[in-house]
């Protein structure tokens, strides 16, 4: 079932703004401990400095409260995730870090408020967000294991690419690391409309 919501797109400046009301859907949908919130809301504002940054928020009709957003950004040597993860990928598949991540956007964050979970939400987002990159990939991390997040991405073509990663103190929490081609294509599915907010 989808819900009707309005997408608001917020470049750089209008994000960090929202930045305080984007951290509480965060912190209602990842449930972290408090003591993380100031540093994800510093890794946040960083991401922000990126290049070619773009960031969707999803609002109800007539309201100005989140319900959810995305963002994400062109992925290059020098970021953390980036390196992060390619260096890893030299070590077990030489060939997927040109095919993959030689020209990316990076998907940081994508969440949903719990109660408005399961409405399409997400998969809105996760559309509008992609739909105007001009990279030649998209790709992500996510927790590893059968979760909606990974059903959704796997809808749009995504693929593992390394199926059980662990970050940097991050020692117990598997990630899988996902890639798919730019524009993405949902599978067995027709394209939800779209609705911009001015």
């Amino acid at each position: 079932m989808e819900t009707d919501i309005e997408l608001c797109d917020l470049a750089a400046p209008a994000f960090l703004h929202a930045l305080p009301a984007l951290l509480e859907v965060y912190a209602a949908a990842m449930d972290p401990l408090r003591k993380q919130i100031t540093g994800r809301r510093t890794i946040m504002g960083q991401h922000a400095r990126n290049p070619r940054f773009h960031s969707v928020v999803a609002l109800a009709p007539g309201d100005t409260a989140a319900l959810g957003f995305a963002y994400g950004f062109h992925g290059q040597g020098g970021q953390w995730w980036h390196d992060v993860v390619t260096d890893e990928l030299r070590a077990r598949d030489p060939t997927a870090e040109q095919r993959w991540f030689s020209d990316s956007f990076e998907i940081a964050e994508i969440h949903v408020l719990p109660e408005w979970q399961g409405r399409g939400i997400g998969r809105r987002l996760l559309e509008r967000l992609t739909a105007v990159r001009g990279e030649r990939t998209a790709v992500l991390s996510t927790y590893t294991g059968p979760t909606a997040a990974h059903s959704l991405y796997r809808s749009y073509g995504f693929t593992d690419v390394l199926p059980e990663f662990y970050f940097p103190g991050s020692p117990h929490q598997p990630y899988t690391i996902m890639a798919a081609r730019l524009p993405l294509r949902a599978r067995g599915r027709r394209r939800s409309a779209r609705r911009s907010r001015a």
